[in-house]
């Protein structure tokens, strides 16, 4: 099972990060953070990297269902959405597998609920 989904554009970053951060918005996620991987590790390392943003996307109801669920859950949260550049026009979008990252939990209720996020992140990429 791979702990990821993604989809490739044939656009520019900008656009495929707001196309993404607007997809999210209709599956009623809101983007809680974005690191700016490219500006962090020039900042940090004074090394060249390519456009790569991580965004830590939360929808509050599944959010609070999962803490229920398992008091230590928000070590695992947010749900992270990378946008990477890849050159020639070509935008990689991803977003994390709750489903495959819970799997080391073992909680039925949790499960279920990292099926409906599942579900919802990857109709936001699908969507793209």
């Amino acid at each position: 099972m791979s702990y990821y989904f993604s989809k490739t554009l044939q656009t520019d970053f900008d656009t495929a990060l707001a196309r993404i951060a607007e997809e999210l918005k209709k599956e009623g996620f809101g983007i809680l953070t974005e690191i700016d991987m490219k500006e962090t590790l020039k900042k940090k390392l004074n090394v060249d990297f390519r456009k790569y943003k991580i965004l830590g996307a939360c929808n509050p109801p599944f959010a609070y269902q999962a803490l229920l669920a398992e008091n230590a859950i928000g070590t695992m949260l947010p749900c992270n959405v990378i946008v990477q550049e890849h050159g020639q026009g070509k935008v990689e979008v991803s977003a994390v597998d709750p489903v495959a990252s819970m799997m080391a939990i073992e909680n039925e209720q949790l499960g279920k609920v990292a099926s409906q996020v599942r579900e919802k992140l990857k109709k936001a990429v699908d969507n793209l």
